[in-house]
């Protein structure tokens, strides 16, 4: 990495077991602590979730609703009722929030 001016500082708070791993993994590394956070936090993604709280919102209603045809059926306010497409449309939907929540 070329030789630049480092003029900033940037302070963190660690216990001193981690400061200890840090140390040592620079030192395996042959790098000074700071050569080796910036080179870590340069090389190393981070994944920003979408956001999910849409989605988790509406399991929860379709959960509801799950829970209030259940009932029905088990006090017999209709005797039979064909899931099949219900639960298809459920497994689409789970396999979509899986798609996005996997997204960089």
């Amino acid at each position: 990495m070329a030789k630049r001016k480092r003029d900033k500082t940037l302070t963190i708070r660690v216990t001193e077991k981690e400061k200890q791993y840090i140390q040592k993994r620079a030192d395996k590394a042959d790098l000074s602590v700071t050569d080796y956070m910036v080179r870590l936090s340069n090389e190393t993604p981070i994944y920003i979730p979408v956001n999910m709280q849409p989605f988790l919102l509406e399991f929860k209603r379709i959960g509801n609703n799950i829970n209030q045809l259940t009932q029905k059926v088990n006090v017999k306010v209709f005797r039979s009722y064909n899931f099949e497409e219900f639960i298809s449309v459920i497994n689409k939907l789970n396999d979509r929030i899986g798609e996005i929540a996997r997204r960089d």
